[in-house]
């Protein structure tokens, strides 16, 4: 009776032994291939304010106002004008931002 129980016992260890052998070979590819594909996927550069927005929503919010304050000084005479619009511009800005290219949390 013992000597069957111990047979048993030893098929039941090996079949444990296959399964954790299995299950090792597993997690141990798993991880090569999360190895590899964070390799090979591109990182978020920014989680910042900036990094929000797409490079051209970027590059439109710098040049616009830009343009717009080069234009002031070119085309109005007074200092005082250029000055007082300019200041607009800068005041203006943000909820023209949140206007034109939406709010995004």
């Amino acid at each position: 009776m013992s000597k069957e129980r111990a047979r048993r016992r030893a098929a039941r260890l090996a079949v444990a032994e296959k399964q954790k052998a299995s299950r090792a070979r597993r997690v141990a590819r798993r991880q090569r291939r999360q190895a590899v594909q964070r390799a090979l996927t591109p990182r978020r550069r920014g989680t910042g304010r900036l990094h929000r927005r797409s490079r051209a929503e970027r590059t439109g919010i710098l040049l616009v106002p830009l343009a717009a304050a080069v234009a002031v000084w070119v085309l109005v005479p007074g200092i005082a004008l250029r000055v007082a619009l300019t200041a607009l511009i800068v005041l203006v800005l943000p909820a023209l931002v949140v206007l034109v290219l939406g709010r995004r949390s």
